[in-house]
């Protein structure tokens, strides 16, 4: 019974607070959240380049022996040009039958030699990659998947990026506060996200060439979009 009674008396306190706590809540502030959009370009300084050679001979072994000379000769070349093993990995590598068509023009089951290639990927300085497209060619190599184009420490033209995009921010809640008729408070919390955008570059077949190789970079652009809060009164 005394038990019952102090579980009772201990429900009518907590009710009788609260409506007591509920006046004495502090409201959430009104807010408004809007988006900017901030961007800083540059020119890259870098170029990943995939490069490697391909061969064929009627025996696997030989099409291997062939195409391990002209890769060797494909790495000296890179070395010559003072870039660092670490700068060079290998992308892939594929040993396939070549099929003899049939009268229809589809590959048979008969086999008439083997196929290797050997690519890797290189990250080589923007000064060096006319020179660098060339003295692989040279060497043997007779392939080039692709290239794309890159900043090696994009950070400072992120921070850029991120204040042009609070900026932007800025600006489009002023236009709504002014539109609204009410004014900016403090900032109630950010949120961004970034990103690097190179511009594409179409992979096409390696040609022997005389001279270093002339290479439109273009610039880089990196992006930043931001997320804020604002307090309104």
């Amino acid at each position: 019974m005394r038990f019952s009674r102090l579980i009772s008396g201990i429900l009518a306190v907590m009710a009788a607070a609260a409506p007591a706590l509920a006046q004495g809540a502090v409201p959430a502030p009104r807010s408004i959240t809007v988006s900017g959009e901030g961007e800083a370009k540059a020119a890259p300084d870098q170029a990943q380049l995939q490069a490697g050679v391909v061969t064929t001979a009627r025996k696997a072994g030989d099409a291997l022996a062939a195409n391990t000379k002209a890769m060797n000769q494909v790495f000296a070349a890179l070395k010559r040009l003072g870039i660092p093993d670490k700068a060079i990995q290998t992308a892939d590598f594929s040993v396939n039958p070549q099929n003899a068509p049939d009268r229809n023009g589809n590959a048979s089951q008969q086999i008439t030699g083997y196929q290797v290639s050997n690519q890797v990927v290189v990250t080589v300085e923007m000064a060096k990659l006319g020179a660098a497209l060339d003295a692989l060619v040279a060497s043997g190599a007779n392939n080039l998947g692709g290239m794309t184009f890159s900043i090696h420490d994009p950070k400072p033209l992120l921070a850029q990026a991120r204040a042009a995009a609070m900026k932007d921010a800025g600006q489009r809640a002023e236009t709504y506060a002014a539109a609204g008729g009410f004014k900016l408070g403090p900032i109630l919390a950010v949120t961004e996200s970034g990103s690097e955008t190179p511009p594409p570059f179409a992979p096409r077949p390696m040609m022997r060439m005389a001279a270093a190789v002339p290479v439109a970079s273009g610039e880089n652009t990196i992006g930043a979009t931001v997320t804020v809060t604002y307090e309104i009164r």
